[in-house]
């Protein structure tokens, strides 16, 4: 059973459909760490436009999905409740494996330095046992 679904993250973050890259939170350490799961349907809009005859969900939008899982992390903190954290960075991006119609993503989100609103955190998508991408996540929560 999931921490928290798809509903319950938008009472969290701000971005909704089509723009919400993540459906369920199954596990949270609140300011440690984070797993979201992303069902990757063919009824994604990007498939219409990226490699339509072979659907591949865009390397961005798993960093996007990866940055969200992290975000919830965060923003589950009561300090941080009604915040926003955004990009301030990506390092060390790195893609393995395609993912399609079809792929459970299942995305952890460590937290691995923070001083005060700002931060890194190692992020790794899996598709089963595959790594499909990883990146180091800098952010800052804000208004």
């Amino acid at each position: 059973m999931p921490v928290y679904t798809a509903k319950e993250i938008m009472e969290i973050l701000p971005h909704r459909h089509p723009f919400l890259m993540i459906d369920t939170i199954e596990e949270l350490e609140s300011g440690v760490r984070a797993v979201g799961k992303k069902c990757v349907s063919m009824n994604e809009p990007y498939f219409a436009g990226h490699f339509p005859e072979n659907p591949v969900m865009p390397g961005v939008l798993i960093v996007e999905a990866m940055a969200q899982t992290g975000a919830v992390a965060l923003l589950d903190m009561p300090e941080y409740r009604g915040k926003t954290a955004y990009f301030a960075g990506i390092d060390k991006a790195r893609f393995k494996r395609k993912v399609v119609p079809g792929d459970v993503l299942l995305i952890e989100v460590k937290v691995i330095k923070q001083k005060g609103p700002v931060g890194v955190a190692e992020a790794v998508a899996r598709v089963g046992d595959a790594v499909a991408a990883r990146a180091e996540i800098t952010f800052a929560v804000g208004e």
